[in-house]
Parts: C-alpha cells; sequence; structure tokens
C-alpha cells in the first residue's frame, strides 16, 4: 500500500507546491508522510463534518482544495472550528492535504477543469507567471554533450509548452589551466589547455534548480563545472492565473446564462447588464477572481466567469464584458471530481473517494 507521501508527490507532479500564492498554505498540513494510506476523502474544504466522514468511510487522509490551516495556530482548545477539526483529525489519526493556488494555476488544474464542465475549447491560460523559468549555460566537450543533454532533459529541463528535449548548443574553444592540486580528466597540471566544446542552453522550471544542477554536476565529465543560470522574465503558458477559452458555437447571452446555470448546477448567477452581443469567447477563475479582470477584456473575452464580487466592483465592467458571479463554492466544487480522476488513474489498490459533505457555507433563501 502506498504512503501519504506516495500520494503526495503524485499531487504535486500535476501541481507542485511552488506554484501557490505567498499567502496560502498548500502542502501535509496534519499527518506524517511515512503513514501507509487505508483511503482517501476528497474534499473542498476541511471541517468537522468532513472529518468524520472520513472516519466513518476509513480513509486516513483528506485530500482538500482549501487549506484547514492558513495562519499558525497559537492553542488547540476548540474555540472555533479550524481548532476543532484539526483536534479531531490528529485524535484519529487522519491526515490533511491541500493543494489550493497551486492546482489553480496549472494546466488541467481547477479552471481547466470548469473549462471541461462548460465544453470550452482552445483552452490557455488568461494571465500566465512571470519569473518562474530558469536557464542554465553550461560548456562541455563536444563528445560529452549528447549524453549531458540527455541526463538534463531525463531531470526536467527543456520542457517548453508541448515541447520537450528543447536545447541550444553552439561550438566553440574552452580554455583553463589546473591547478597543481587539481585532477584534471583532460590537460596536464599547470599548463594551458584548449578543448573544443559545446555551449549548452536549456530552460527549466524555476523549483527544480536543485535537482537540474546535481544532476548537471554528477553527469559532466570536469571536476570543476563551468555554468550559470538566469531567471528570464518570459511568461510560462503553462502556469497562472485564470483560463480564456471559446464556445464550439456562438450563443446568445440568455442562452449562454441558461447553459452556464445548467451545466454548474447553479441555484443564482450574479451578473452586470446584458450588453446585446453573441458570447463566443469566455474567461474564468474559479474563486475569487476579480484581479483578473483587466486581462480578460484585454483578451477580448465576451463573458467573465468568477466569484465574490463586491458591489462596487461590478461597474469595472464597463458594458465592455459581462461579469458573472456564479459563488466561490460553485466554481470550485467540480475540484473534487479533478483530483478523484487524477488519483484514481495513479492507484487503483485503495479506494478515492468524493465527499458526499455539501461545505458550502453560504445558502440561498
Amino acid at each position: 500500500m502506498p504512503s501519504i507521501k506516495d500520494i503526495t508527490n503524485y499531487l504535486e507532479q500535476l501541481a507542485p507546491l511552488a506554484y501557490q500564492e505567498s499567502y496560502d498554505n498548500a502542502g501535509l498540513i496534519v499527518g506524517s508522510p511515512q503513514t501507509t494510506v487505508s483511503g482517501v476523502l476528497i474534499t473542498l474544504d476541511c471541517t468537522e463534518e468532513i472529518i468524520h466522514e472520513a472516519i466513518k468511510r476509513d480513509c486516513n487522509l483528506i485530500v482538500a482544495h482549501h487549506p484547514i490551516v492558513f495562519k499558525g495556530l497559537k492553542r488547540f482548545n476548540g474555540k472555533n472550528y479550524v481548532e476543532r477539526a484539526v483536534m479531531l483529525a490528529i485524535k484519529n489519526d487522519i491526515a490533511i492535504y491541500a493543494t489550493h493556488t497551486n492546482l489553480d494555476s496549472v494546466k488541467g488544474g481547477v479552471n481547466f477543469m470548469i473549462a471541461e464542465k462548460l465544453g470550452l475549447e482552445n483552452v490557455k491560460i488568461l494571465s500566465p507567471k512571470k519569473q518562474i523559468l530558469k536557464k542554465l549555460v553550461t560548456f562541455v566537450p563536444t563528445e560529452n554533450a549528447p549524453k549531458l543533454l540527455e541526463a538534463l532533459h531525463e531531470a526536467g529541463a527543456g520542457q517548453i509548452g508541448e515541447y520537450k528535449n528543447c536545447s541550444f548548443s553552439v561550438e566553440g574553444t574552452g580554455r583553463f589551466t589546473p591547478s597543481g592540486n587539481a585532477n584534471p580528466v583532460i590537460g596536464t597540471l599547470n599548463e594551458a589547455e584548449e578543448v573544443i566544446e559545446n555551449r549548452i542552453e536549456v530552460i527549466f522550471d524555476a523549483h527544480q534548480e536543485f535537482k537540474i544542477i546535481k544532476v548537471l554536476k554528477s553527469a559532466h565529465p570536469y571536476e570543476e563545472v563551468a555554468y550559470y543560470v538566469s531567471v528570464l522574465e518570459n511568461e510560462n503558458q503553462e502556469v497562472g492565473s485564470g483560463v480564456v477559452a471559446t464556445l464550439a458555437e456562438s450563443l446568445s447571452e440568455i442562452d449562454f446564462l441558461t447553459m452556464l446555470k445548467s451545466k454548474m448546477a447553479l441555484k443564482v448567477i450574479r451578473h452586470t447588464p446584458l450588453l446585446g452581443k453573441e458570447i463566443k469567447k469566455v474567461a474564468l477563475c474559479g474563486g475569487a477572481g476579480g484581479f483578473l479582470l483587466k486581462d480578460a477584456i484585454s483578451q477580448g473575452a465576451d463573458v467573465f466567469i468568477t466569484a465574490d464580487y463586491k458591489y462596487h466592483e461590478f461597474f469595472d465592467a464597463e458594458n465592455q464584458i459581462i461579469i458573472c458571479d456564479i459563488g466561490h463554492y460553485e466554481s470550485e466544487v467540480y475540484t473534487k471530481e479533478l483530483i478523484v480522476r487524477y488519483l484514481s488513474e495513479k492507484f487503483s489498490n485503495f479506494a478515492v473517494l468524493k465527499s458526499q459533505v455539501n461545505t458550502n457555507p453560504v445558502q440561498y433563501f
């Protein structure tokens, strides 16, 4: 049977913790990574009711979208639902893991699941992140270049969108003089040496730097490896906030709202005035995505679907776009389905269960 670490490592292949926002607390919140998993319960929120459900359904790991703990807990005396839930989980040996803004940010994550539910096509990240890519430049004897590149690619370097094993190289002359204490693979102590080398450049995700450099030093033939790493301003088209996509066929505004309400199982949609235009291009962001409105407008979206809009923020549409606030829980509830699907593809020797509890704290009269 797999351990909690096996489960969380697999989840982090889809949504690395490095992609979470600075305020977030994604990761293993309660429990030991070495614990053997008997069953996993998938939920949007982690509450006392969810803990009781996990106990009843023999699940010792809860995977939630929203972290139960955002800030440090100074006391455990049960004065609020956070403390009570954590205490109950610890008492019953139940681990709690959260995959939150990191799952929001990746291709195939929360927003892509919403787009799938709506039948959208040509789905792309709405606001790609910058400064999360780095470039490695190194120098290696020409005859050793293929083996080094193979090792770097295997470690994850050179992945650009749908293209893998990407690199650039150019041949030149490397010069060095080994000192008396060196143990050179090529050259003689205290004598100047020239070697025909390849300058190799590869791009990699910044959070992989430790692994990439470790592989570089292990696979490189030289005693001292010449290399440098630089941060790139490039946008990473695979990581960012929200998505923008298109409908297979244009819909009238009323037909679109009807479809949205039906496919997302909504009780109500709060929206800005209709503009009398056809809906073709759709921007969306699960949860509180109001900060992406300008991006949605600049991308030419006809409608922007998100949640948690305040009264005065609706005016920001400026009759350029229709804002649809569908509710926080409602916009993200299908994240449970996403995580169940993802884990079930890998692990078949224990139960991956979707919580049957509606944790939405907002009710409609």
